[in-house]
């Protein structure tokens, strides 16, 4: 009975031991960028600090955008949810873009003026954003 007991702790504590060892690999593994693509997918965090989305709204507005004007300036928690940063961005980004449609196409970057571009993608770094 003992020796069936000392043999089972034994292979529990090898066990332990090899999951120990082996977690912090797969954990680099999981973290870093897929290098097989040509561009690696980066992701968006999950919530934003307030300070951030407000510099950025503040971005957006000096930039002209009515619709990051008329949204609401975020306060009273640490954090928002980074869909409220993204939904920023995107009618920022569609406004400007019907803003900006006749000018000609040199004067434009991604169906926008240069100036609204560099603005959204300032308010975008400044939130920690890459996907919109």
């Amino acid at each position: 009975m003992h020796r069936t007991l000392r043999n089972a702790l034994a292979t529990v504590i090898v066990t332990g031991a090899l999951t120990t060892a082996a977690a912090p690999a797969a954990l680099a593994a999981e973290q870093a960028p897929s290098t097989a693509g040509v561009r690696a997918e980066l992701r968006n965090p999950k919530t934003i600090k307030v300070a951030a989305y407000n510099q950025a709204r503040g971005t957006l507005i000096n930039a002209g955008s009515k619709t990051a004007a008329k949204s609401h300036p975020a306060h009273g928690t640490k954090d928002v949810p980074v869909s409220h940063g993204t939904s920023l961005l995107a009618e920022a980004r569609d406004e400007f873009r019907a803003a900006d449609k006749k000018l000609p196409a040199s004067q434009k970057r991604s169906d926008m003026s240069i100036p609204h571009y560099n603005a959204i993608h300032n308010a975008a770094t400044t939130m920690g954003i890459d996907t919109w």
